[in-house]
């Protein structure tokens, strides 16, 4: 299975300032992260808030400018010139968090699936309304002569996340990047939208970057996982692999958070500390020593990414069971 996306040592610092007073700090929302997406392929990249996994999706559309790295699609670079960003644009889609916040409320369902066809001059106005028809179609959205007419506040929550994957699917794209895309929705239709998903990936052959702090929906949907600490890739490789035997007290941090019905998990004892630091050192060594509980005198030098076995790879000085 040959790659159609690869980032290499992409990194993206921002600079906070206060609002009163000369303080500031510098924010590495990236950095040094590197990976790669297989054709036909679900990768993941899971983090809890704050890890840059939004911010890594949108360096990778180009809608901020990295401060250095490369993004890769199809073996071909992607720099700032028009026909690479409108390439990468056109066949790398995107689906926000929140449904309602992505679309136009002042636009028929029409107008919102259109708008990409319109942007990128797919055929004429026959040609789009047949291509929006056949993508609603797709998503499940009946009848979609009717649905076509509504505008986002005459839909529910779930229909209006299928209209925001109806127009990512408009331009027959060959990667979508989904940005944590069952969130917002209700508990008991967030299976129904994933397994929709899981289907237009088999059927189109899509490949997908799934961004989530989920790892219930991250097994369930993802092939591949890439774990995100403050900027940083600490572990990746096979969902199975990296979610049954995690060897990154991070990974096992957002594990043990996962909530289960038992009542003794009240009273259970957290090995991970809950508050990040927020030292000036945080960057220097690896970042997570100040919450976890095996750091060791090492850990004041940053881990490099090490092989566990053939795909899984973890970066900790600490060689965990």
């Amino acid at each position: 299975m040959d790659e159609i996306l690869r980032v290499e040592h992409l990194s993206k610092y921002f600079v906070k300032k206060q609002v009163f007073g000369s303080k500031h700090s510098t924010v590495r929302a990236a950095d040094d992260v590197s990976f790669s997406v297989r054709r036909g392929e679900i990768f993941v990249l899971a983090g809890e808030s704050g890890s840059g996994k939004s911010t890594i999706v949108k360096l990778i559309l180009k809608s901020v400018k990295p401060d250095s790295g490369k993004i890769f699609y199809e073996g071909q670079i992607i720099d700032d010139k028009k026909r690479n960003t409108d390439k990468i644009r056109m066949n790398c889609q995107m689906i926000h968090q929140d449904p309602y916040d992505s679309i136009n409320p002042r636009m028929t369902v029409m107008g919102i699936v259109s708008e990409p066809l319109e942007i990128h001059k797919f055929g004429n106005k026959e040609e789009r309304l047949k291509r929006v028809m056949q993508v609603l179609h797709e998503v499940k959205l009946e009848p979609a002569e009717e649905i076509i007419k509504k505008y986002p506040h005459m839909l529910s929550g779930g229909q209006r996340q299928r209209v925001v994957l109806a127009r990512a699917l408009a331009l027959k794209p060959k990667v979508i990047l989904a940005d944590e895309p069952v969130s917002m929705l209700d508990v008991s239709i967030r299976a129904e939208m994933l397994e929709l998903m899981q289907e237009l990936q088999k059927k189109h052959s899509i490949s997908f970057v799934y961004i989530t702090h989920d790892l219930a929906t991250a097994r369930y949907f993802g092939q591949r996982i890439g774990i995100l600490y403050m900027g940083k890739i600490v572990e990746i490789g096979p969902v199975d692999q990296v979610l049954l035997t995690p060897k990154h007290p991070y990974t096992q941090a957002l594990i043990d958070a996962i909530s289960e019905p038992d009542p003794e998990n009240l009273h259970r004892e957290r090995k991970i500390r809950i508050n990040t630091p927020t030292d000036e050192g945080i960057y220097h060594g690896c970042r997570f020593r100040a919450r976890c509980p095996y750091v060791i005198e090492k850990c004041i030098k940053e881990p490099d990414l090490e092989m566990v076995n053939s795909e899984h790879f973890t970066a900790c000085h600490v060689k965990l069971d």
